[in-house]
């Protein structure tokens, strides 16, 4: 009996380890045919996901909804308050009082996932951040996001802001049908600001061959998340990937995907259309991804790949990672730091949640489909 316990205690760390490794393994994704809306391809599709800046996407549909009612025009200013100027990185740096315009503020989430920006734009809209997330939960559910529960509007961690992959592809999809004058500034990929070049920071979008655009999103616990549409040869896709452990994988995920879509490796499913996917069972926890020293989601990049370095409850803080694209695939070169792995953070149902849900041409820069080397 003691040889046995002995045994186990020595390839306890080995098994701890193996375990670990599968729990980081796990990502989300979906794939979309956007001339009709068919899901040709999806991992995990409702599983319930932090979002992370994903729902910077969310906000930037609020805001054409609101343009597109009249309530509020592209060359509004828009006022810094205190609470929008505290946010922290990714931001433009805009102190309390300091003004920027709607279409500034929209070009500076698209390209920069600027969370000062975000707040401000919500606040313009909704009267308070809070209120704003109130809104952007019904009009969500209005539109068929079940799954999905909003209490900021810039994505930063917290416990009760959850999506699944199917209910974001289903945004993305929404977003560039109920809005086509207003989807090409998702291509932009730079935008001038006081006087400063602001380059975005989608990889994808300035790298994959008929990349349109969409948003990249990351926290610890999330992971590295990504929405894209691109168009080849008259076909146009939409892709969503959760909790890619890199960057670079995030990219990765992507294109393999939206390849074998392209290819036409996926067989058309008329009968599955993304509004009418299958939903997942309300209420359940949202998957969350370990922070410990084998998960690349411990680090962040200090260039403002977005989000923050606020973790989610309990995960400690991480680095920095360089990506750049090396011949059929995205590279990277990453510091990681030294942080504990966590345990699954216990969340209420979001039907609990305090809050009770209640064309002007583009001054932007066009993408640029070419490969860049970073």
């Amino acid at each position: 009996m003691k040889t046995v316990k002995l045994i186990l205690l020595i390839t306890l760390p080995v098994w701890l380890f193996f375990v670990s490794e599968i729990s980081y393994a796990r990502h989300a994704a979906i794939l979309v045919d956007a001339s009709n809306g068919s899901v040709l391809h999806e991992v995990d599709a409702t599983q319930s996901w932090y979002p992370a800046s994903l729902t910077k996407l969310m906000t930037i549909y609020m805001a054409f909804d609101a343009l597109n009612k009249g309530q509020i025009q592209l060359q509004d200013n828009l006022s810094a308050s205190h609470h929008a100027a505290l946010q922290p990185n990714s931001k433009l740096g805009l102190r309390t009082g300091e003004t920027l315009t709607v279409e500034e503020a929209i070009l500076a989430l698209v390209t920069r996932s600027a969370n000062d920006a975000a707040v401000a734009l919500a606040e313009h809209i909704g009267g308070t951040e809070e209120s704003f997330a109130v809104k952007m939960t019904a009009k969500a559910h209005a539109i068929g996001m079940s799954d999905t529960h909003f209490m900021n509007a810039t994505g930063l961690p917290h416990p009760w802001q959850v999506s699944t992959a199917r209910d974001l592809g289903l945004l993305a999809w929404r977003t560039l049908n109920d809005y086509p004058d207003y989807y090409p500034y998702f291509s932009a990929h730079s935008f001038n600001f006081r006087g400063r070049e602001m380059l975005a920071i989608n990889k994808f979008t300035a790298n994959y061959p008929g990349a349109e655009g969409m948003k990249t999103g990351f926290t610890c616990g999330s992971g590295y998340n990504l929405i894209s549409t691109a168009s080849q040869n008259g076909k146009r896709l939409i892709g969503v990937v959760l909790g890619g452990m890199t960057s670079p994988q995030r990219y990765q995920l992507m294109m393999d995907m939206m390849d074998a879509g392209f290819a036409d490796q996926y067989a058309a499913n008329p009968a599955t259309h993304i509004e009418t996917a299958a939903m997942s069972i309300g209420g359940t926890p949202p998957y969350q991804l370990g922070c410990g020293r084998v998960g690349a989601t411990t680090v962040v990049a200090n260039n403002g790949d977005d989000d923050s370095n606020t973790p989610h409850p309990h995960l400690n803080k991480y680095k920095s990672v360089k990506v750049y694209r090396k011949g059929n695939s995205f590279s990277h070169r990453t510091v990681i730091s030294k942080t504990k792995p966590v345990s699954k953070v216990k969340t209420k149902s979001v039907a609990k949640a305090k809050s009770k849900p209640s064309k002007a041409p583009l001054n932007v820069a066009s993408n640029k489909t070419r490969y860049r080397h970073h």
